[in-house]
């Protein structure tokens, strides 16, 4: 090894003093060869220091780049806990500003108003409607978080496609809610399984009730829930974690929001397969339709045929 290393000097010694080469003419003055392989040698041992140097700098910047990586990590987690955070309050804080604003026009200006089953519908759609504005567009105009239709899942129109695995997945959302529900029913028994939902409409008699409920329930809550929670929400998580932890944190939410343990073991079951469309799909319509043939089954069940 040290052989090799002084005959490597060697070489750039005499290539410094030309005698690497045949001598062509007469050689007026000749540098010692002792003073050049010196000369190498510093040169040698000051490019090794340098890039020493250059080794413990990348290391020091690798462990800044793992303690950035970790920030990083930890700042997306946290943003993907307040936008889940956000539309929790602007679901609940659509609902208690309308009814706000409907007790100050009763109290303050004396405006009256029926109680009927339209005048829910007519609600439920406001509230609805203030929902979806404080979620999207609040943010737009406060951060300038703008949000596109493809974020939405509202790009294109419904396809046969979409109808096709809402079909498939209705039917698989009912199967994985079924054993959900009986694996929880083990595991706290404590809770009423069989709790009504409330969903509002108590008194309700004739064909135009009948009709404002179907309207509310069938339509316009699976249409405002779908843009919310499998558009907004799914769409701003999947720019920032992996498919599963969207879907998971997504079906989560969605169940909490229910209030009431039994419904959000169901929904949330539902929640899955949506999700998983608008993976598929990158839509929000197969999902739209699943949600639309699960609360019509509530809604016949509820109404029509009379289960409680």
């Amino acid at each position: 090894m040290t052989t090799t290393k002084q005959s490597v000097k060697k070489k750039k010694a005499d290539k410094v003093l030309g005698t690497d080469k045949k001598p062509v003419g007469k050689v007026v003055s000749v540098v010692p060869k002792e003073k050049v392989v010196a000369k190498v040698s510093a040169e040698e041992e000051a490019e090794t220091g340098y890039y020493a140097k250059i080794r413990e700098l990348k290391k020091k910047w690798r462990k800044q780049e793992k303690k950035s990586k970790g920030w990083k990590i930890g700042l997306g987690v946290l943003r993907c806990f307040l936008l889940s955070a956000w539309v929790a309050i602007a679901l609940f804080g659509s609902q208690y500003l309308v009814m706000g604003a409907l007790i100050i026009l009763n109290r303050v200006f004396g405006v009256q108003f029926v109680d009927n089953a339209t005048f829910e519908t007519i609600l439920s759609a406001v509230i609805y409607v203030v929902c979806l504005a404080v979620t999207i567009f609040l943010p737009w105009l406060v951060l300038k978080e703008k949000t596109t239709r493809d974020e939405l899942g509202l790009r294109g129109l419904l396809t046969w496609t979409d109808i096709g695995l809402a079909l498939v997945g209705f039917v698989l959302s009912l199967i994985i809610a079924f054993v959900i529900t009986a694996i929880m029913q083990w595991l706290l028994p404590f809770v009423d399984w069989e709790q009504k939902q409330e969903v509002g409409y108590e008194n309700i008699s004739g064909t135009t009730d009948m009709l404002m409920a179907f309207i509310a329930l069938v339509v316009i809550a699976p249409i405002a829930e779908e843009i919310v929670f499998r558009g907004w929400l799914y769409g701003k998580l999947r720019l920032r974690i992996p498919a599963w932890p969207a879907i998971l944190l997504v079906s989560v939410l969605f169940g909490v929001v229910h209030l009431q343990v039994n419904v959000a073991v169901s929904v949330a079951s539902m929640s899955l397969v949506m999700c998983l469309i608008r993976e598929y799909t990158g839509t929000i319509w197969g999902g739209m339709l699943v949600h639309m043939f699960k609360n019509g089954l509530a809604y016949y069940l509820l109404f029509v045929h009379g289960i409680a």
